[in-house]
């Protein structure tokens, strides 16, 4: 019996992310009248892909621990879901449900690979949640934040170089430190800064000699981050300047310098970094040495090869053979566990939230909160890209996380601080949306005019309308 359930379930988990996903783009596409019971629908969908992967979990191990993981997972997401739209009665719904998703996703599949850590995700989880949930407000509330352009600049760097010069070496970078027993990584944090400091600098001065000094600023964060080694995160800060910059000033020759730019620094790093070599030859040949340079990626492939379309079912395929696959080849897992289709619909919900990150940034009039959203945009996508890619095989491998999905404390909290950035921003954008309405309303008691009436009066002067042919 158990082997009946758990192999239907792969199925049911593969169907039901795939109706969610439509879901988000018919959301996203406004293809549908009735938004609401979408989201209603996604709640559903979200809960009963989250009973089914924790029942295959606790059927195929007999461990009970993941039952009342399961019971503290669940109650978190439905919080999540439900309570939030309570407190703020204007949040984006698609957004919070994709970002639900995801993080659900993350915990279980983090609770397969390691128990212990995904204990310690859910902590952390809660207490980015309960730091976020103040986001809305304080950008409700807060109205000097244009004006801190140069204090962004000086506290973005500073903690880059406090990892510089305390950090702890990992993989041979410099990427965190601890203090009293807890790992933060401060560049996952500084690219908040970094992008205020970037909308601050560029929301009303776009001329060339403002453009040269903020790119010294943000060349700085990035030299930074290259003499820790962390190439990554450099790689990230620096797409997200070159889309700033162009999202500012609408001017292709910026994207193009930056495209030639970032090409030569791409060949000084494989000519200077002996790890970046390594993940180059990886990337062309890693069959040639699949049991040295080659070996992460061969099995991250073999791992989403052996999954096939549906999975091999949770805690029954081999993810463990790959290195680091709790944070950097975790989409592999996902592939091997729950299936290709399944990773393909994580792929397209997360899309699915760039493209109604962009909807929101077209919407805004204030541009320093527009700039923020767009910055917001690029860098998670590109982060996507990145780590996908990496893991498949398409560019060679960065050593980034993928947000809400991957293990790392200091990235999910950024990533949903983010998410609630944007929120807050929609919900203002929503609120002073209904002002304007209302103060366009025509005022009671003033007779109005009959369409009649109102026609003759739009009638233009004699020798305004153009010729008949």
């Amino acid at each position: 019996m158990r082997e009946y359930i758990t192999e239907l379930s792969k199925y049911a988990i593969a169907a039901f992310m795939a109706i969610y996903t439509l879901c988000s783009f018919a959301c996203l596409f406004d293809r549908i009248g009735k938004k609401k019971a979408v989201y209603w629908l996604q709640n559903l969908l979200l809960l009963s892909i989250q009973l089914l992967m924790f029942a295959d979990l606790a059927l195929v191990t007999k461990d009970m621990q993941y039952v009342f993981y399961y019971v503290f997972v669940q109650a978190f997401l439905m919080a999540v879901a439900f309570m939030v739209p309570v407190v703020y009665d204007k949040v984006n719904r698609l957004l919070l449900n994709n970002m639900c998703m995801l993080l659900g996703i993350g915990l279980c599949v983090i609770s397969r690979l390691s128990f212990k850590k995904a204990v310690r995700q859910y902590i952390i989880v809660l207490v980015s949640l309960a730091v976020a949930l103040f986001i809305p407000l304080i950008l409700s509330k807060v109205r000097f934040l244009k004006k801190l352009t140069w204090a962004y600049a000086g506290v973005g760097v500073a903690l880059l170089s406090i990892v510089l010069i305390l950090g702890e070496v990992t993989h041979g970078s410099k990427i965190s430190f601890t203090l009293k027993g807890v790992t933060f990584q401060p560049s996952e944090f500084v690219k908040l800064i970094f992008l205020f400091f970037l909308a601050a600098a560029l929301w009303e001065n776009t001329t060339f000699p403002r453009v040269a000094l903020t790119a010294a600023v943000a060349g700085l964060h990035v030299i930074v981050l290259v003499v820790s080694k962390d190439l990554g995160s450099a790689l990230i800060f620096f797409v997200g300047y070159v889309f700033m910059v162009f999202a500012a000033t609408r001017n292709y020759l910026y994207l193009a310098a930056g495209a030639v730019g970032g090409s030569g620094a791409a060949w000084l790093a494989l000519k200077i970094f002996s790890h970046v070599r390594n993940r180059v030859v990886s990337w062309l040949d890693p069959w040639t040495y699949i049991d040295t340079k080659g070996y992460a990626i061969t099995q991250s492939l073999f791992a989403i090869g052996s999954g096939n379309w549906f999975g091999m079912g949770l805690s029954q395929g081999n993810p463990a053979a790959i290195p680091y696959v709790e944070a950097d080849f975790i989409f592999s897992s996902v592939c091997e566990e729950l299936g290709v289709i399944f990773g393909i619909c994580v792929i397209l919900v997360i899309l699915v939230c760039f493209g109604e990150m962009l909807k929101i940034a077209v919407q805004i009039r204030d541009r320093f909160y527009q700039l923020i959203v767009y910055g917001i945009a690029i860098m998670y996508i590109f982060q996507i890209f990145l780590t996908v890619g990496g893991g498949i095989k398409l560019i060679p491998l960065t050593g980034v996380t993928l947000p809400f999905i991957s293990y790392g404390g200091s990235s999910v909290m950024t990533t949903m601080i983010m998410f609630f950035m944007i929120q807050g921003i929609y919900i203002r954008l929503q609120q002073e949306g209904g002002k304007h309405n209302a103060g366009s309303k025509r005022p009671t008691g003033r007779r109005k005019d009959s369409p009649r009436k109102t026609a003759e009066k739009r009638k233009p002067e004699k020798g305004t309308y153009p010729q008949e042919r």
